[in-house]
């Protein structure tokens, strides 16, 4: 993470407290609906996370001078993504 970007405390606005103490009740369960096959043929799996890139980055280690570094790095956010478009250029 950005150490100039904080992470957002969110809030569920929710007594969790209370949510975590309530215990089910026969006659909660009785009004749960029961998974039919039709139901189940209808589910679907969502595994979240970033989708799959067209162009995939491969991690390498390179040794830089440092001032070539900190001359990147100058020209704000994003820097390395320009120097990479910017070798991507080079043939």
């Amino acid at each position: 993470m950005n150490a100039n970007k904080h992470a957002s405390l969110r809030s569920l606005k929710s007594d969790l407290a209370r949510v975590d103490a309530h215990t089910l009740e026969a006659e909660e369960l009785e009004e749960l609906p029961e998974l039919t096959e039709e139901m189940l043929a209808r589910a679907t799996v969502n595994k979240g996370g970033r989708p799959i890139s067209k162009n995939p980055r491969k991690l390498i280690s390179i040794r830089l001078p440092e001032q070539v570094i900190e001359r990147w790095k100058a020209t704000g956010a994003g820097w390395q993504t320009r120097m990479a478009e910017r070798l991507s250029e080079i043939r």
